[in-house]
């Protein structure tokens, strides 16, 4: 493989690496308030309200079922708006985040609803308000589970990532489907592969790791 093409690796990999990661981040910010909000505005929680819980469930529900490929088609208005072109790495990072903000926060809501019922109600009893109860209970006790919920998003986004690639949004899906692909170079498409299939198992075994840390740190106080 030609340095040519080796540089054009390291620049995809870089391109794959800040897509992935600035959409985590955004979906992450605005996934765990919708994952609070559908926990909390639930049944006999902590603030039910069936209008906001059935509002907001529907909303999520919506965009969760919408396939990748439509929403990123869709928003490329939204994305124009925002970050002034329709094409590379700053471009798909808002279809991608917009597509892992409802998905995630769903993980958010079951990682959430694990905590015990019963440690809540003994936080109230003390006389805790809800904010604190979320903020010093319900959060804290739920980190393992958050972790791994925002683990399943990154890896899930590693491959939405390539399939923006695909159609403009840089990254190892746009060099594989450029060289792999349309000059017939199953060398490239191979490396690509290779290099995906290694990124989402380095982000799994860390979150797996930060998850084993975090249980054992639970366990012991």
């Amino acid at each position: 493989m030609s340095s040519t093409l080796l540089d054009a690796l390291w620049s995809a990999s870089v391109e794959t690496l800040v897509m992935v990661g600035v959409s985590s981040a955004i979906a992450a910010i605005f996934g765990l308030p919708l994952g609070l909000l559908l926990l909390v505005t639930g049944p006999r929680h902590l603030a039910p309200h069936a209008l906001v819980h059935r509002s907001v469930g529907l909303i999520v529900n919506a965009a969760r079922s919408t396939p990748f490929i439509i929403l990123l088609v869709s928003v490329i208005p939204l994305t124009r708006w925002l970050v002034g072109t329709s094409i590379g790495t700053a471009a798909a990072v808002v279809p991608l985040a917009l597509a892992a903000a409802p998905f995630v926060a769903r993980l958010y809501e079951q990682a959430l609803r694990q905590v015990d019922p019963a440690t809540l109600e003994a936080a109230r009893s003390l006389g805790a308000s809800r904010r604190q109860i979320v903020t010093r209970v319900l959060l804290p006790e739920a980190v393992p589970g958050l972790v791994t919920a925002t683990t399943v998003m990154v890896v899930s986004l590693v491959g939405a990532s390539a399939m923006a690639g695909a159609v403009g949004g840089g990254g190892l899906g746009d060099l594989g489907i450029r060289y792999g692909y349309q000059r017939f170079q199953p060398g490239v498409m191979a490396a690509v592969v290779l290099l995906l299939v290694l990124l989402v198992n380095a982000v799994q075994w860390a979150g797996d790791r930060l998850v084993q840390r975090l249980s054992r740190g639970a366990a012991s106080t």
